[in-house]
């Protein structure tokens, strides 16, 4: 809080959530600490840049007025978010039952005499989407990866994936032994044509003799 015999001001610096072509607001609160009239007027080093509502006005004695900053959107951001933009709040005692109307650039000049209250403000971007932290273990391998179980042995992958992956070898086995036998099959079979063959030619020899 910014203090002075005239009035509060809160915060003591304007913060502007940051973000790329978006505009962007905040506000201040000006409190009047007498019981007198206080007229106010803020001013910055960049007009074109931020619009003030309300840009002047009174604050009766013991109120509070809220005035609204709103930075226009901005096409780039600055180096390492740092902004030299700056504030200037002026209060001065006013005639009682003055209002905003009644307020002329003339009554913030600095002459002797008059109690003329001045705080400046400076301007701090905030990040208008922080980083979230990295969750601790997220570099870690997968769950599943190597587990452990009854603290006794370790197993490489999940019962499921390994079941998996033996599957088609036992299925291969079985393919493989399958082809086996029918080939042993197919040879029998032949052997025993060969041998039926031979015993009848055997045997036609042995007729074709008698016949002889």
């Amino acid at each position: 809080m910014s203090t002075g015999d005239l009035l509060s001001i809160q915060p003591t610096e304007l913060k502007f959530p940051f973000e790329l072509r978006k505009q962007s607001s905040c506000s201040m609160q000006l409190t009047n600490k007498t019981d007198q009239y206080v007229a106010f007027k803020v001013k910055t080093t960049n007009p074109k840049k931020y619009c003030v509502r309300p840009n002047n006005g009174v604050v009766l004695p013991g109120a509070t007025c809220n005035v609204t900053v709103t930075m226009q959107a901005q096409k780039e951001a600055p180096p390492d978010m740092q902004c030299k933009d700056k504030f200037l709040i002026q209060g001065v005692i006013a005639p009682h039952g003055t209002t905003t109307k009644d307020i002329t650039p003339e009554m913030f000049n600095k002459e002797e005499g008059k109690v003329l209250e001045e705080f400046k403000m400076r301007v701090v971007y905030i990040p208008a989407n922080p980083p979230s932290p990295v969750p601790e273990g997220s570099e870690e391998g997968s769950p599943g990866a190597s587990l452990v179980e009854d603290g006794n042995r370790s197993v490489s992958l999940p019962d499921a994936v390994t079941k998996s992956l033996m599957e088609p070898v036992e299925k291969t086995s079985s393919v493989e032994t399958w082809s086996m036998m029918s080939k042993l099959t197919e040879e029998k079979a032949s052997a025993l044509q060969q041998n039926q063959k031979l015993r009848n030619e055997l045997v036609f020899g042995r007729l074709f003799t008698s016949v002889c």
